[in-house]
């Protein structure tokens, strides 16, 4: 049984080499399923013309403040200046925040923000748009159905985001190439 162990033990120490690939498989991870996904939401919310991104959409004041913005009849002229900071703060954020953990870049300080992004999309969709009154969008944990939108989906990519919370972007990566120069100036 020792020798079974020693193999064991040997075999998963190892493993341990690899740990540096974790940050960079979940940059690769996040690029291939969720980086399409934030930026085609944000284009939805990308006013007309060259200053789209200074004049929200009709539609990032649906997606964003959806029961507010049915109360003042659809007209955001009459929704408040916070209001409007969101909405604007939420569009860059589905840009930016997906383009730093990409690059690399403060990738710990957006994956921080991704938390925080994907929690307020999740109570607004459950609260805004009455995603609590549909159980399998908003599914149970624990219940042998993986694929609810809404707890399910969203617990893999906030742990995602974690990973690079904690272990950074990792070595291909402009957070590392700007240590290293920073470093050299000392």
């Amino acid at each position: 049984m020792n020798a079974l162990i020693q193999i064991y033990n040997t075999v998963t120490n190892q493993l341990t080499k690899f740990d540096i690939l974790l940050p960079i498989l979940a940059r690769l991870i996040f690029a291939g399923v969720l980086l399409g996904y934030f930026w085609a939401s944000g284009l939805t919310k990308i006013g007309d013309g060259l200053l789209g991104f200074a004049t929200p959409s009709t539609g990032a004041y649906v997606q964003i403040f959806p029961r507010a913005f049915e109360a003042v009849g659809y007209d955001s002229t009459q929704l408040s200046l916070f209001q409007h900071l969101v909405v604007r703060a939420g569009t860059w954020a589905e840009f930016l925040l997906p383009a730093l953990i990409v690059l690399g870049l403060f990738t710990r300080l957006a994956a921080l923000g991704m938390i925080g992004f994907v929690t307020l999309q999740s109570l607004t969709d459950l609260y805004g748009h009455g995603g609590l009154a549909h159980p399998e969008t908003l599914g149970a944990w624990f219940d042998r159905i993986p694929d609810a939108a809404i707890l399910d989906q969203r617990a893999f990519w906030v742990f995602l985001f974690l990973v690079l919370l904690i272990k950074g972007a990792g070595p291909v990566s402009l957070d590392r190439a700007l240590s290293r120069r920073l470093r050299s100036k000392m």
